[in-house]
């Protein structure tokens, strides 16, 4: 990754799907017209987020939510907490002022290291909540090792910070649709009553170390007029499919040695596969996911567990077969 001259068109999310995918250590600074972000990453996990929007002032606050868990903060002369540190420059060069006040506040036994991981939770939520709405700006990562103290209070789970600023902010008519809303759910074509389609059958590879899934995946379309091509170790798989060239391909994400996405932005380098569909199977639902999927060019997403018409539907949508029925 390397810095984009100013001013340049910045997609947060899927910038915060290549941190996490890419298991990135370092500080990301990420300059908008509004406001200035400062990102510690520790192996695509959250170390300390903070903004250029009255950082003290946020963190008084999130200090007085806390303070009936921490009463020693009662007895906290913030002003001089204040003084002491918001003097201090905010760079990539170091860590940041509002988390050098939070290293102070363990050492000085008013917050315990438990306390300061949900403080530093709640005030990157508020944080990065703006983040998400940037659409122009320029980015920059330091590396972990040319910053001074760098933070290593917690790892927090990026992807589940991004969906509590998604749940919080405001209903937006580029919402994603419910499930089911935008795409019909095709009866299973079975005997008399089935669709009238060409003869030759369609090929699906379902990738999954899971044998359970992979039957399942099976048994559902096994009405369906479709040859399924079950292949249950990922490592193998990019040989398996390049012999049997499948029309779609389902995509387990979360397989061990190499994940669904490592495996989708492998597929998508072969020239002989740069068309095919490619749905990835998950069972999380959250937009860093769908971001990442997008990344690596998927096509689609079916979300565990599914049922049987939501299955053959989204099969059916990508192999382009109306259901007459």
């Amino acid at each position: 990754m390397v810095s984009h001259r100013p001013f340049q068109r910045l997609q947060p999310l899927s910038l915060l799907a290549q941190l996490i995918s890419r298991q990135v250590d370092g500080c990301l600074q990420v300059v908008s017209e509004s406001a200035s972000w400062l990102l510690y990453l520790d192996r695509g996990k959250l170390a300390y987020a903070t903004n250029s929007i009255a950082p003290f002032d946020r963190l008084y606050q999130h200090l007085t939510q806390l303070s009936n868990q921490a009463p020693a903060l009662s007895r906290l002369d913030y002003a001089q907490l204040r003084r002491q540190f918001e003097s201090q420059p905010t760079s990539p060069a170091s860590s940041s002022a509002d988390y050098q006040a939070i290293c102070w506040l363990i050492e000085q036994h008013y917050l315990t290291p438990p306390q300061a991981t949900g403080l530093i939770d709640a005030i990157a939520k508020d944080a990065l909540q703006p983040f998400l709405t940037i659409t122009e700006g320029m980015y920059e990562l330091t590396a972990k090792t040319a910053i001074a103290h760098y933070p290593n209070l917690c790892q927090l789970d990026l992807r589940q910070i991004v969906e509590h600023c998604h749940t919080r902010a405001p209903r937006a008519s580029s919402r994603p649709e419910p499930r089911g809303a935008t795409m019909p759910r095709p009866a299973v074509p079975t005997g008399a009553g089935a669709p009238t389609e060409p003869k030759s059958r369609h090929t699906i590879a379902c990738i999954d170390d899971s044998p359970t899934i992979l039957q399942a995946i099976s048994s559902f379309l096994n009405d369906s007029g479709v040859a399924v091509v079950m292949i249950n170790d990922p490592v193998k798989a990019l040989m398996q499919i390049m012999r049997t060239k499948p029309d779609i391909i389902l995509l387990d994400v979360g397989m061990p040695n190499l994940d669904g996405y490592e495996l989708c932005s492998l597929l998508r380098r072969h020239p002989s596969f740069k068309q095919t569909p490619i749905v990835m199977v998950t069972g999380h639902t959250g937009f860093i996911d769908r971001a990442k999927a997008k990344l690596v060019g998927a096509s689609g997403y079916l979300t565990k567990p599914f049922t049987q018409p939501e299955l053959v539907s989204t099969v059916f949508k990508f192999l382009g077969i109306k259901d007459e029925s």
